[in-house]
């Protein structure tokens, strides 16, 4: 795989430059850390924004997965604004390094982040949510095993959230959720942008 790509395991390839940025969300402040050869160097990318502006928490206790967090922009807002427990996962070696430096500098106490290839590092866990902005770049295959692992690790009446491009593949997508499910919800379109929600059967 190629190390220029920021869902490789490692980025030892590409030099470090540093940088830091400031999201204002919903009257809260958080800064975030990031580098060269992670996805969205330079401030939050508008998938996730949109993603933030839609997801709606479940009411019950449960774990929240974001899955392929990168830095950490979804899950660690997640986890403060609505003071969940929320478990990250990133195949990228300097994006886990970044994201848990984010999470001490946001005191998200409730994040945590596995440096883990997909599920690989908590197979034994099940979630009530599970949200994404998948890796598109690295293939539909890769995108659709975070689909089918979502659905094995959620529990019952577990809902998937997916953020992504309809020109990227949000009919596909889709239409693979929808067989995989049984159901898929359009919860909102912003500039191309599509929010799916689909919920596991109890």
């Amino acid at each position: 795989m190629n190390n220029n790509h920021y869902y490789s395991k490692t980025q030892e390839n590409i030099e470090s430059k540093p940088n830091e940025y400031t999201f204002n969300f919903k009257e809260h402040k958080f800064i975030f850390h990031t580098d060269s050869g992670v996805f969205s160097k330079n401030y939050i990318d508008y998938g996730s924004y949109v993603m933030l502006k839609t997801f709606v928490p479940k009411k019950d206790s449960g774990l929240i997965l974001d899955m392929g967090a990168g830095y950490g922009p979804i899950g660690i807002v997640v986890s403060k604004l609505y003071d969940k427990k929320v478990v990250m996962c990133e195949i990228n070696e300097r994006a886990f390094n970044l994201n848990q430096k984010n999470i001490i500098t946001n005191n998200a106490t409730n994040a945590c982040v596995y440096h883990s290839d997909l599920f690989e590092k908590i197979e034994d866990m099940r979630f009530s949510q599970v949200i994404t902005n998948p890796p598109i770049r690295a293939g539909k295959d890769v995108v659709f095993k975070i689909y089918d692992g979502a659905y094995t690790h959620l529990e019952p009446l577990g809902e998937l959230w997916v953020v992504i491009q309809k020109k990227q593949g949000a009919p596909s997508s889709k239409a693979h959720l929808e067989a995989l499910f049984g159901n898929c919800e359009i919860v909102n379109k912003d500039k191309g942008y599509y929010i799916l929600k689909s919920v596991k059967n109890a």
